[in-house]
């Protein structure tokens, strides 16, 4: 079955003609005769057997035949605009698309403002976010899921290849919902005394890395899992167990009462914070993002 041909100068004019309003109009916009796109109209409406265009008084009006194909034939266009745009793009040195793994650690909100700058700045480039948490963040990178991390944590892979800028070190609290037994504790709690109590814990979303990490667990005691920080948060306010978080995050849930700093005999852990990338990845994109990124010195 042969299906009738509609070519992107076809396209082009009916889009001119919508946009204009008048053949003579559109013919002015594309430096053409008005005769050129009528013969051009008249042979798409010959091969699709369609009626495009009908006269009202002396406006050319679109059938809804017209009507769709304008529609869908923008559609095309914008397609053809983008993949030539696209296409630029590469052959600059610039990526069409940044993918991104942010932490589960980090606050996302903390990133938002420094990717729209770069946006704004970069408007042919797309950005593309996931979450991943602990192993699962150095795996996305290591098997080319993402070109970039933000707020990894250590350790850092004994791999080649890889490059760091630390954001700092995480300063990190246990902590419980307001009525939880040990919120009322006004003396440091020793180990002996947490592994009695249950405890929130975000799993590590590696597939693959072994071993799997988590950060400040309390080996004896009963786990509950989630898959995020965030969830781990509304656990521990739904009452679920305590667990060590980042301040930053519920720093707002201490001044309301709703959380409860729980005090430890034992050390805290410590959770330096990464930006990370393989060397191999040289698009311009990727570099002016992390410059950015660096100069915006996120808060952890």
């Amino acid at each position: 079955m042969n299906h009738p041909t509609i070519s992107i100068e076809a396209l082009l004019v009916l889009d001119a003609i919508a946009e204009h309003g008048s053949y003579a109009s559109a013919a002015e916009h594309l430096d053409k005769v008005p005769s050129a796109l009528s013969y051009i109209i008249q042979k798409l409406e010959d091969q699709l057997k369609v009626t495009i265009f009908q006269r009202q008084g002396r406006r050319s009006v679109l059938t809804p035949a017209g009507k769709h194909l304008l529609d869908e034939g923008r559609n095309i266009l914008l397609a053809i605009n983008k993949i030539s745009e696209q296409t630029q793009t590469i052959a600059n040195g610039w990526e069409p698309k940044i993918r991104i793994a942010v932490d589960s650690i980090i606050d996302v909100d903390t990133v938002f403002p420094t990717l729209k700058r770069f946006l704004d700045q970069y408007k042919h480039v797309q950005i593309d976010i996931k979450e991943e948490v602990l192993n699962g963040s150095w795996e996305a990178l290591i098997e080319d899921d993402v070109e970039l991390l933000i707020g990894v944590p250590a350790p850092v892979p004994n791999q080649k290849g890889l490059r760091t800028i630390s954001l700092g070190v995480l300063e990190v609290i246990f902590c419980v919902s307001k009525n939880h037994i040990l919120a009322k504790s006004k003396e440091a709690i020793s180990q002996e005394v947490l592994v009695n109590h249950r405890t929130v814990i975000v799993h590590d979303s590696a597939k693959s890395i072994v071993p799997k990490i988590t950060i400040g667990v309390i080996e004896q005691s009963e786990h509950f899992y989630v898959a995020s920080v965030e969830q781990k948060i509304k656990a521990i306010a739904a009452g679920l167990g305590g667990g060590f978080l980042p301040l930053n995050r519920v720093k707002h849930l201490l001044e309301s009462g709703e959380f409860v700093e729980v005090k430890l005999l034992t050390p805290l852990p410590t959770c330096e914070l990464f930006i990370a990338w393989k060397t191999v990845n040289r698009g311009k994109g990727l570099q002016q993002l992390i410059t950015l990124l660096t100069a915006a010195n996120i808060r952890v």
